[in-house]
């Protein structure tokens, strides 16, 4: 008989989703097994390409240094070179790379998938996670019985594993239990298909070969991210770490079709093949007479997919395996690794016993309506991206104003500074008025504050990890006589054994589940940090203030750029990086003790389902959500 294991969360597929779940519940301390068939970890090409809301969240895992440090940032866009009157190409503009105006990184991190996977793979190791390779599920089973599935002690999913270096039959199987399965195995998912879950949508009919190169050139944005419309075709270049550069080199049927199959032929696509068409697109230039080459990756464009996520409760999907799309926008491993931050922090509080296992649900509904709005986006990108550029004999081409207008109201959207999750059971805008500018359902804004007791800037979203627990940001506004005696008062109620944080916090300890920081208005010359009553600066690091650092030069208008009413005390609500919460202005602090009420569960999987929620993704979310609760 094969050997047989428990553990509570398996991830099948060690690519970007898979380390990014991984990662994230090990440093939780959840206990995770993942799996790979690939004997090693990729060595270099594929995606290559951090958006900067990525950074944040990489950042909030104490990991965006690294990737910032090896990397190459791309600070601007020289989009835009076109068919000049000659037919060769010549620059018709330069734009910044990101147009988000929020984004605290003001760039994109290019750095092949390799390099960016060792930075999570380290991270694991130091929590005592690795991969385990090569290793690939040949059967899976989910419990039909209804008990077992509810019970937050079962082991409902039974995977079968084989050891692909096997050296005799009695190692070669593994059959694992697991209360949670999350299939991160690319476009090709085996969990995917043994699920029966059918990828609908249509794939484009552009191909694109990729190659990276070392050139010498004298195109003059060779470092700088390119979008080339040339008669002969189209081409985006990437500036790579070193002297690298990669590119995207839209390729004809004629180039890499065989005649008698139909097919794209991949031996077609050869380094030489693809510096052979570059040359042509890059006219005048001499492009590319190369120091040297790494060797040439080619692929043929990504499948547009359309988004299905199955909420089975127990097994889920993320990345490639719900959804594919074209590399030209650089949301593929964006997009998965958003996916499993977004489904690991939930798994944990569920297993943590914090909430009921209802949260889950809300991972389908957020992450499947962005996934849509990728494809939607990237359809169109695309389209405009190869098509053939307008010219005095093609006025009915792409012109150099329709793409840059494209790139520019998408802005937000490929920065993933502006994604929105609409509202559900954890997202409430009923009360967005007390904190205008703190968009519930999307990302915490970055801000800098000074710390009270010493007036060092601190960045408000380093002080907001993604360790999942609620951050709780108290806006007291100005600390006169009679605000520091409400807030005494509220700090008398919710000490008291019946309030929500006591109750919520299943082993007395506040701290465990919710991480207090209170952020007062004022004037550093002025503040005492000691007039915060103690249950509002559970440390001295706790207490911020909306000023200027002593240089003048950082920090400050914080309430002004959130929206927020320095008159009045707010509250705001944080999970992991997003605002969750219903801003509330507290004016009657005794109806404070419903703001968790009907988030968290008084004891493990107390039979309350979560009705709302109001939480602005792990990093911002103002006031709270009272609407009801259920028994279930």
């Amino acid at each position: 008989m094969p050997p047989e294991s428990r553990v509570d969360v398996l991830i099948v597929g060690a690519g970007p989703a898979g380390i990014m779940c991984a990662n994230a519940l090990a440093m939780a301390g959840t206990d995770v097994r993942i799996i790979d068939k690939r004997p090693i970890k990729v060595a270099a090409g594929q995606a290559d390409g951090i958006q900067p809301r990525t950074i944040e969240v990489l950042q909030s895992y104490g990991l965006a240094e690294r990737l910032i440090r090896e990397g190459t940032r791309c600070t601007r866009v020289c989009a835009f070179y076109n068919p000049g009157r000659d037919g060769r190409i010549e620059c018709t503009g330069r734009v910044p790379d990101v147009t988000a105006p929020t984004a605290r990184y003001p760039f994109e991190i290019t750095l092949h998938q390799g390099a960016i996977e060792a930075i999570f793979l380290d991270s694991m190791k130091e929590h005592g996670l690795q991969v385990e390779r090569p290793r690939q599920p040949v059967e899976i089973q989910i419990s039909e019985d209804v008990d077992e599935l509810s019970s937050p002690s079962s082991y409902p999913v039974k995977v079968t594993v084989e050891r692909l270096d096997a050296i005799d039959e009695e190692s070669k199987t593994e059959i694992i239990h697991a209360k949670f399965v999350v299939g991160a195995d690319g476009a090709h998912s085996w969990i995917r298909k043994a699920l029966g879950i059918v990828m609908e949508g249509e794939q484009t009919d552009y191909i694109w070969g990729v190659l990276d190169t070392v050139p010498e050139t004298n195109f003059p944005d060779i470092r700088n991210r390119t979008v080339i419309h040339s008669e002969n075709g189209s081409c985006m270049v990437i500036p790579r770490e070193g002297d690298t550069v990669r590119l995207y080199i839209q390729l004809s049927d004629k180039d890499v079709v065989d005649p008698l199959t139909g097919r794209v032929d991949k031996n077609k696509m050869s380094p030489q093949k693809l510096l052979s068409v570059s040359k042509k697109i890059f006219q005048p230039y001499n492009w590319p007479t190369r120091k040297g080459s790494s060797g040439g990756q080619s692929t043929s464009s990504g499948s547009v997919l359309h988004l299905v996520i199955p909420s089975r409760d127990r097994v889920f999907i993320a990345g490639d395996a719900c959804h594919t799309h074209s590399p030209k926008a650089g949301q593929g491993m964006n997009a998965s690794m958003n996916d499993t931050h977004n489904l690991a922090w939930k798994l944990s509080q569920v297993l943590r016993g914090w909430t009921s296992p209802s949260l889950l649900k809300t991972y389908e509904h957020e992450r499947r309506k962005y996934a849509q709005d990728l494809i939607n986006f990237d359809k169109e990108f695309a389209s405009l991206f190869s098509g053939k550029p307008r010219t005095a004999e093609n006025e009915d081409g792409v012109s150099h104003e329709e793409f840059l207008r494209a790139f520019q109201t998408f802005g937000g959207f490929t920065s993933g500074t502006g994604v929105h999750y609409l509202p559900s059971a954890i997202v409430d805008p009923k009360h967005q008025q007390c904190a205008e500018k703190l968009v519930i359902g999307q990302r915490m804004l970055p801000q800098i504050f000074v710390r009270a007791a010493d007036i060092r800037p601190m960045e408000l979203q380093d002080l907001l990890p993604s360790d999942v627990r609620f951050k709780v940001l108290l806006f007291p506004g100005y600390l006169t006589k009679a605000r520091v005696g409400e807030l005494g008062l509220l700090a008398e109620e919710l000490s008291k054994p019946s309030s929500f944080l006591k109750k919520y916090s299943h082993d007395g300890n506040v701290s465990t589940v919710f991480d207090i920081i209170t952020i007062a208005a004022g004037s550093k010359e002025d503040i005492n940090y000691l007039h915060v009553p103690q249950f509002f600066r559970p440390h001295w690091t706790k207490v911020l203030l909306d000023d200027t650092d002593v240089t003048g030069s950082k920090g400050g208008h914080g309430y002004e750029r959130f929206g927020i009413d320095p008159k009045q005390i707010t509250l705001v609500v944080v999970r992991t990086g997003w605002i969750c919460g219903d801003h509330r202005s507290l004016d009657r602090h005794w109806r404070l003790g419903q703001l968790f009420r009907f988030i968290l569960a008084p004891s493990r999987w107390s039979g309350f389902l979560i009705s709302w929620w109001c939480m602005v993704d792990d990093r911002s979310a103002q006031g709270y959500l009272v609407r009801s609760c259920r028994k279930v």
